[in-house]
């Protein structure tokens, strides 16, 4: 089993939204490093930390769990979708996804809280200049995390 950190935007998809719909297709992923942790990693029943980005307050909203293997994201061949790719083929995609399931909404780990941990200093969402919106969490990471928001998992 694996964990991940997965980013969205609250005003697009939050952890509300996601609480509401029970589970998501994880589509729009268009940065290579992102799309080969679906595609080439991910496994069902992995967890995810779903991260609020691009808001007044980023950080940590609740956790997830992968709920299918990676299939082509629909939207890089619709021509009135944003995440058109006009060089993917039904026989050749380029973009990948996977559905993501609802677990529980936690409060809000912010990340100044998030960089005051010594348990975290190693965590890619940390590191300077980090803009993948997924990226792998290490099994410590993950314990301690759960942890700090009260989770039982």
């Amino acid at each position: 089993m694996r964990y991940w950190l997965m980013k969205s935007e609250p005003t697009e998809y939050g952890i509300d939204d996601l609480a509401r719909d029970g589970h998501v297709a994880w589509f729009g992923v268009r940065n290579y490093q992102a799309r080969n942790f679906m595609r080439d990693e991910m496994r069902v029943g992995d967890g995810v930390l779903f991260y609020h980005s691009s808001c007044p307050e980023p950080g940590i909203a609740g956790v997830a769990e992968v709920a299918t293997p990676a299939y082509p994201d629909a939207t890089q061949f619709d021509p009135m979708n944003k995440y058109y790719d006009p060089k993917a083929t039904p026989d050749k995609p380029r973009w990948f996804h996977v559905d993501v399931r609802f677990r529980y909404k936690t409060r809000l780990m912010p990340l100044a809280e998030m960089r005051t941990y010594p348990e975290l200093a190693n965590m890619r969402i940390l590191a300077r200049g980090n803009r993948l919106s997924i990226t792998p969490v290490a099994p410590d990471e993950w314990r301690f995390i759960l942890a700090k928001l009260g989770v039982k998992d």
